[in-house]
């Protein structure tokens, strides 16, 4: 069964291709959403997968792109959009 996440990952997570590695990733893994960046330096995901496939995304999420730094990942349980693919939000 499918469920949403909203996702905000803390540290240094802007600038270095957080947001391509995390397409990339939801790609391969069949997740549906967006990252964006927050004004505040955080990121932010709207993810929507099953079980098994939001945990391998979630794990992603930890380690996060090649020079990232995360301090901290944060989940909260939404509400299904039924986004058709994973997309970068650039605002």
């Amino acid at each position: 069964m499918k469920k949403h996440l909203d996702i905000t990952i803390k540290g240094k997570v802007q600038g270095v291709s957080f947001r391509a590695g995390a397409k990339a990733v939801a790609d391969q893994l069949g997740v549906k959403g967006i990252v964006r960046n927050m004004p505040n330096g955080d990121l932010f995901i709207e993810a929507e997968a099953d079980d098994m496939m939001m945990e391998m995304f979630l794990e992603w999420c930890h380690e996060g792109a090649e020079h990232a730094v995360v301090a901290s990942v944060e989940t909260h349980a939404g509400e299904l959009k039924n986004y058709r693919n994973f997309e970068i939000v650039k605002r």
